[in-house]
């Protein structure tokens, strides 16, 4: 048929032939080998001389192919790829189905009935050279160099715990974890996510606040990194069903870097994110972190004070506990007794007597809360107050000598006051032991390489909060640009603060049960600025653009 077809000379058939039988191999191997015809001529004529369907490889996807119905071994030795299953036949793809050996081969191998579709050799042969490729040489070439874990806490291992090292002890994996560790350091990253889906498997790292895609492993060593991220994390690596937390440890050259696990289940595996903890970030001062002067001010006077309450409002990932061992670090001496209680101690703190929650032992805030005030503190950190019960006692113990510092997840300064009234906690304790409320937004701070002044519409600057006095041409709002110092513009980010201090107008407000509206008018009149105020005004400083914080602060 090929030479009638005229794609291929009948001496040059002849020869194939005679090669084909010495080397006892079949024709259509022969052809192929010499690349005496194109692959897409050969795969119609033997579509047609042989009444078999034809299909083309490159149409298809894939992820979306049967996996492990054979071994990657035998595909790549017969040249074959199982197209789909369908009962008990199975469809496979090659370019010489006058190979019977193929056939018997696979029938031992699977108990199943395989059916030939012609495909283009040349197609089938980049199709198996980029699926041969096994997911540890993929983790290979993507892992670099070796760098130490150190188990955090209890270094003791059971036999049991031995074995479960051992069991994931996979040198490619270990690497790509290590490399993946470190690169989000280098990068500055907060967060780590390794997220597993039906046909891939991805990580994305948080860099100033946004999600990046960094690479996209092989989808079959989601459960190797998941076990060895719970192992290393003192996790329950058996334990798939329902989330878990736990921390470990690297060492980044002479420091050593915490991190903070929490796993969960997903539809396709354990997606897992690894929180950065950087202990150096609790170290920074309170200049570093953005305060202007007069909320700086306010938040220095009030943490100063012998007794009383100050919350830190604001979302998750708003900075809130890094303001908090802040003020800690400030106020750290040695005549002074300072416990914390958190779920979990994020950053250790030499000189700071830090607690755990356990809610399986029952040791929630409320009980280490009890406990703290046998134990002579002069100064007191809730990780959040969650509930009335831990309120109480955090206002009790702010109403009888000691400086109470905690969260509350609310969106500005005003709320935080309504909240603890729709908690239950009775106004009179809100007026009596809340001395300072700040809220707190993060937004991305500009790259000083590469920023440029920008030419924003006087109205949409009206439109964000300015006054038109504040537009007089004596300073220009920046944009983001991109060099090779930044991401996209920024570089770092910034804090976006509201600083209200409970004053006595505002403690009759909160007595005669005022609204959070009432509340807020209170404090403009007070002269404390909105986060949107406060944003603004990093804006016309150069620190950041227009646009960030319009996105992370609200006009009431």
């Amino acid at each position: 048929m090929l030479v009638a077809a005229g794609k291929l000379q009948s001496r040059a058939a002849e020869d194939l032939v005679k090669q084909a039988r010495e080397k006892k191999v079949s024709f259509v191997n022969a052809v192929i080998a010499a690349s005496a015809v194109s692959p897409v001529d050969l795969a119609h004529t033997l579509s047609t001389a042989l009444s078999l369907p034809l299909l083309d490889l490159g149409a298809m996807d894939p992820q979306r192919m049967p996996q492990n119905i054979i071994d990657s071994k035998l595909a790549q030795q017969y040249q074959i790829v199982v197209l789909g299953r369908r009962g008990s036949r199975l469809f496979i793809g090659g370019a010489d189905p006058t190979d019977q050996e193929v056939v018997e081969r696979i029938k031992f191998a699977t108990q199943l009935s395989p059916e030939w579709v012609i495909v283009e050799h040349d197609k089938l042969s980049k199709f198996l050279q980029g699926s041969g490729t096994s997911a540890t040489e993929t983790l290979e070439s993507m892992a670099g160099e070796d760098f130490d874990f150190d188990i955090a806490e209890d270094t003791a291992q059971t036999q049991q715990e031995a074995q479960d090292i051992a069991d994931v002890e996979d040198a490619p994996v270990v690497r790509f974890l290590q490399k993946m560790l470190v690169d989000a350091i280098n990068m500055r990253a907060s967060d780590l996510h390794f997220e597993p889906y039906e046909f891939h498997y991805r990580v994305r790292f948080r860099v100033d606040g946004e999600l990046r895609e960094i690479t996209q492993p092989p989808v079959a060593i989601k459960d190797k990194l998941s076990s060895r991220i719970k192992v290393i994390s003192r996790l329950d690596i058996a334990e798939r069903r329902v989330p878990q937390d736990g921390r470990m440890k690297l060492k980044f050259g002479s420091k050593s870097i915490d991190f903070r696990v929490s796993t969960l289940p997903t539809l396709f595996g354990e997606k897992i994110v690894i929180r950065i903890l950087d202990s150096s970030s609790a170290k920074l001062g309170i200049e570093a972190l953005g305060y202007e002067k007069i909320e700086k001010e306010r938040l220095m006077h009030a943490i100063a004070r012998p007794y009383g309450m100050v919350l830190v409002t604001g979302p998750t990932g708003s900075g809130k506990t890094v303001s908090l061992y802040t003020c800690l670090n400030i106020l750290n001496q040695p005549g002074v007794n300072i416990s914390t209680v958190e779920d979990p101690a994020e950053i250790n703190l030499p000189g700071i007597n830090q607690v755990n929650v356990n809610d399986r032992a029952g040791m929630n805030f409320a009980a280490a809360l009890k406990s703290f005030l046998r134990q002579d503190p002069d100064i007191i950190m809730v990780g959040e107050i969650r509930d009335l019960e831990t309120a109480d006692i955090a206002i009790k113990a702010a109403q009888t000598g000691h400086m109470v510092m905690s969260t509350l997840h609310t969106n500005d300064a005003p709320k935080t006051l309504t909240r603890l009234l729709n908690m239950g906690v009775a106004p009179f304790n809100i007026a009596s032991s809340v001395i300072l409320i700040t809220a707190q937004r993060l937004v991305r701070r500009l790259c000083e390489n590469c920023k440029q002044p920008a030419d924003y519409p006087r109205e949409a600057l009206l439109r964000a909060g300015f006054v038109e006095e504040e537009l007089d041409g004596s300073w220009k709002p920046y944009r983001a640009v991109g060099c090779n110092n930044c991401n996209n513009g920024y570089r770092g980010r910034v804090g976006v603060y509201q600083v209200m201090p409970v004053t006595e107008s505002i403690q009759r407000l909160i007595l005669s049960e005022g609204t959070a509206i009432d509340i807020a008018a209170q404090a403009r009149a007070d002269g404390v600025r909105d986060l949107r105020q406060f944003g603004l005004v990093k804006v016309r400083v150069g620190v950041t653009t227009l646009e960030e914080v319009l996105s992370a602060t609200n006009v009431d």
